[in-house]
Formats: structure tokens, sequence, C-alpha cells
């Protein structure tokens, strides 16, 4: 296979002619309540070389990335009064100003004697009149090979992205879905790929079998799923790279892929041995497992905690499904609601919860929720307060966290009959959008940041 993750050579700007003052003001608050989007403007980068269209095409996934995060709002073009950009020249402010852009964004595109391109850019404060620095340098450049030209619009719209709100940066990632053709009794499910904005999307694997619920590797190289190979569940690791597919092992009962640790030497799994559901560790080197539970109920879907000290889980010990969380080790954990447990319970609300999620930053477990004849996304502290939800459909299950643990990808049935598709949305709850793919579309997991 096509080698997908191509690396990026990078290097940055240096000083120039003019004096750059040493701080910048431009700052946009993520989590403020009263949200209105920051006007910013990206005009198409300038040219130096013959292929405009390639110029316009970077310009256009800088702003459109920017744009699907709901905190930006990309100036009309046809409203710009300086027309003469350029990398090395000061901006004229006052231009700026008066169609009230907060943030003026100023790139170039080269074609390289080798056939490589380098596109370069600066962020600029207009109303402090300063470049905003990036890395302490007052620029970026960076060099990459023509087909792979949307990976620098992503690490482009990711500098600026965490430039100005302090957030990481997710837009150069992947998203790993089911792809769902046919008809409903002879549904094809087949592993698909594609960029953070949907882009280049393809498939992994040929559709003979029934594969579900992928996870990514921490390195972003290598995904499991489960496959039903003449009825009976199977766990396949595969690698993105090399196309390359392994057998983890057959698993009867498994109804979810297994999760990586965050190491990425073991998966956490659900096995059903002697009509029990329990959550197991396997290290992937010796394909050793070691039980993490021992209860009558049904333990599934764990996810680990980003240190690797916790796990938090589904299971109806309770009497219905709700969120669990344990210690790794098995040690009896301190609960939120007092005392000590080899399981705390986190989830106290109507309804039934399932699918939970740990935030790579540690702060939240995203989850699906039952109740009242529908489904909804939502977030609760691993404390078990501050639960929110954030979205409300038919169907909305399977979520995902993006690498910095911001916005959440699942997939979503409008209405009885309705085909499933990718959705996102933020921790705001307000900024919810449709992911197009070329199929239906389920069970989507979000890569690490690539390198």
């Amino acid at each position: 296979m096509k080698r997908i993750l191509m690396a990026l050579a990078t290097a940055f700007l240096f000083a120039t002619s003019f004096a750059l003052p040493s701080a910048a003001q431009l700052q946009v608050r993520v989590t403020d309540g009263n949200f209105t989007p920051t006007p910013l403007a990206i005009p198409d980068f300038q040219i130096s070389g013959a292929n405009a269209e390639l110029a316009k095409q970077i310009s256009d996934v800088v702003r459109a990335d920017l744009t699907s995060t709901g905190l930006f709002e990309m100036q009309n073009p046809a409203s710009f009064i300086q027309k003469d950009l350029s990398l090395d020249v000061q901006p004229r402010f006052a231009d700026w100003k008066i169609i009230n852009t907060d943030g003026l964004v100023v790139g170039q595109y080269e074609e390289l004697p080798d056939g490589k391109i380098a596109v370069s850019f600066r962020l600029w404060d207009v109303y402090a009149g300063e470049v905003m620095r990036i890395n302490g340098q007052p620029g970026r450049r960076l060099t990459t090979t023509p087909d792979n030209w949307r990976r620098i619009a992503h690490k482009i719209a990711d500098s600026i992205y965490t430039r100005l709100t302090g957030e990481d940066p997710y837009f150069d990632t992947r998203i790993v879905y089911i792809a769902e053709t046919g008809p409903k009794l002879e549904r094809v499910k087949r592993l698909a790929i594609m960029d953070s904005d949907g882009a280049n999307q393809q498939y992994l694997t040929p559709g003979r079998n029934t594969v579900l619920t992928p996870r990514f590797s921490p390195s972003a190289q290598e995904i499991t799923y489960m496959s039903y190979e003449g009825g009976k569940p199977r766990v396949y690791l595969f690698n993105i790279e090399t196309g390359r597919q392994e057998l983890l092992g057959n698993f009867p009962g498994m109804t979810f892929a297994p999760r990586f640790s965050r190491d990425g030497q073991s998966v956490l799994l659900t096995q059903a041995q002697r009509g029990n559901s329990d959550i197991y560790i396997m290290n992937l080197r010796t394909r050793e497992s070691r039980r993490l539970t021992d209860h009558p109920a049904i333990d599934t879907s764990p996810s680990m905690s980003p240190d690797g000290d916790a796990i938090v889980f589904t299971s109806d010990r309770g009497g219905s499904p709700q969120l669990y969380i344990m210690n790794a080790d098995g040690s009896p954990r301190t609960c939120p609601s007092g005392g000590r447990d080899a399981a705390c319970r986190i989830t106290f609300g109507k309804g039934s919860y399932s699918t939970p999620v740990w935030s790579p930053r540690g702060d939240l477990v995203a989850f699906t929720k039952q109740s009242g004849g529908k489904f909804y996304i939502g977030v609760i502290g691993v404390d078990g307060k501050g639960e929110r939800l954030l979205t409300e459909a038919y169907l909305d299950e399977g979520p995902d966290w993006s690498p910095n643990g911001r916005v959440i990808v699942y997939f979503r049935e409008s209405r009885p009959g309705a085909g499933p598709q990718l959705w996102s949305v933020d921790l705001s709850g307000r900024n919810e959008q449709r992911l197009k793919t070329q199929t239906d579309a389920s069970d989507p997991a979000w890569s690490p940041l690539l390198q």
C-alpha cells in the first residue's frame, strides 16, 4: 500500500528587515459562554511558481479548517482593500481595521528546484499592529511533495488555531470509520479512512466480511477492528502504512473491538467466559490476557485514562447500564460518592449510559446516553460531576475524541430507516457539523496528531 503518512520537512522563517514587537494581544477564548466568532482575513496565498490553482487550494483548506471550529469567521475577499500583500512587508493595518478584521494571515506558495513545494505564512494581530510569533518565530515555512499539499494546509491551520486559542492542534489527523453500503439485510461494511475534513477517503478492507468498531493506536499507524467471519467475532490488528493485518484472536461474545492502552503495548477488551462478560487487558507482544473485572454483571466498553492509571467502562451491576471507573491495577479506588471500591459509579441519571471514551485531556468522559426514546452524546467529569448532553437525535452513538480533547466525532441516524452519517460537535454543543462521506458511515475513531 502506498505510504499514507508522509513525513513533512519543516523549517521556520527567521528575522526580517523590519522590527517585530514582542507580544500580541489577539486571543480566542474557547470556553467563553456568549461567543462571537473572531473575524479573520486569509487572502489567497501569493504565488512563486506556475501552480496558482494549488496555491488557492491550500488557502481554501486553511480557511475551511478554521471556519469548521465555529471560532472564526472568514472575511469576504471582496471587502479587502489592500491587495499588494507581501510576506516580508508589514501590512497596512488601517485597511484591515476598516473591515473589522482582528487577524490577518499572509502566505506564500513556492515551487522548489527539487520538485517539492514550500508554503510560508505569517499571522498578524491587526489591532495591536504586531506579527504573532509561532514557536518563537515570526512565521513558519513548510516543505513537502506536491501530492502531500493537504497536510501542509492542515499544519498551517493547526499553527494558527493553536496560536490564537492556546489549544493543542487537531486538523492534521485522520478518521477511520465503517463505510456501509447495500440494503439493510445485506449490508456491506468495510473499514475506511479519511482526513479529518473528509478528504482522501479510501477503503482499507474489501468488504467480504462485516467489520465493526475500529480503534487507533497511539502512533496512528495501527488500527484494531472486529470482523465477523463465519458468524464468529475475530479481532485484527491492521497496519495503515503496509496494509498488513494480523489476527489477535477469536473472542466469542465480543461486541466491541479492543481499545489500545496509552503506551500502545496492550489492548483493553471484553470477553465473555463462563457466561460472564468482564474486562481484560492483553499484552500485544506475548498475547497473554489478564482479567481486570470479575463480576456477575455485564462489564464492557473499557477506555483507559491518558496517564494509564484508570479505566472507565459500562456495567449494569447497579441494575441498568451506567459508567464506572476502576484503577488499572485493580486496587480499591476512592469513589466520588464516598468510600472505597474496586469500581466507582460516576453516572446516576435516568436512562442508560454506554460507549464511554476518556478524553485525551484526562478531565472528561464522553458517552452515549439513551433516555426517553432518544439518544444523546454527552460528557461528564471523571468525578461524576458536570454531566452535559451535547447532542440529541433519533440515534446518536459511538463518540470518540479529537486528539486535543475539544471536539467529539460520532455517528447519527436522523430517523428510522435513515442510514448512519458521521457528525462532530465541540464541547460547547453549539458547533455541530456533518462530516460528508461517500457512503453511509458509522463507528468513527479519531487518530492522534500525525507526525
